[in-house]
């Protein structure tokens, strides 16, 4: 599924492309997957599940907070690269798909708000005067950088050319607020 989204896109990709680059039967397809789409779902279930692990595991959480946050967005656009294909398949596909991949979408957004939450929640954010990231501001953070993924993939721009500017509103959003 992984390669014919990234030759053909997922909505010209069929069972037929599947099973040949798989270099299975449509009978073995249909022993796991009903469609295609449940194909889809759990190519970004396991994708996404991944990509929440590599970013938690690239933030050290005892450096300066600056650090933290480039360790993270650099482990997300390191992420996108690795296949912006399947990436923009997450971000533009899934929404118009039926309720599994609305369902999966739901909880690929709740891992990651997790994900950021918890990477929040340390002591060297606290000595900073950040308190752990609300709900609300991770789903902002986690939908500016879906946006700015898909807007740089569809584009044809390098994802590495995002990262400085995304660390900029990554520690904009999240960073230490004096004031009102």
């Amino acid at each position: 599924m992984a390669a014919s989204i990234t030759d053909v896109g997922y909505s010209a990709t069929t069972v037929a492309d599947i099973v040949r680059r798989a270099r299975t039967s449509r009978r073995t397809f249909y022993e796991y997957f009903t469609d295609r789409e449940a194909c889809l779902v759990a190519l970004l279930a396991d994708t996404n599940r991944r990509a929440v692990e590599t970013i938690s595991a690239a933030v050290d959480p005892a450096a300066p907070w600056e650090t933290q946050i480039r360790q993270a967005v650099e482990a997300w656009v390191a992420n996108a690269e690795s296949e912006p294909a399947v990436m923009l398949s997450w971000i533009r596909d899934v929404p118009a798909l039926g309720m599994a991949a609305r369902t999966l979408q739901r909880e690929v957004t709740e891992s990651f708000i997790v994900m950021v939450r918890t990477l929040s929640d340390t002591e060297e954010l606290r000595a900073a005067g950040i308190p752990m990231v609300s709900r609300q501001r991770a789903i902002m953070l986690i939908g500016g950088l879906r946006e700015l993924t898909a807007v740089t993939v569809e584009s044809g721009g390098r994802m590495k050319d995002i990262t400085d500017e995304a660390v900029a509103a990554a520690s904009a959003l999240l960073g230490p607020h004096r004031g009102g």
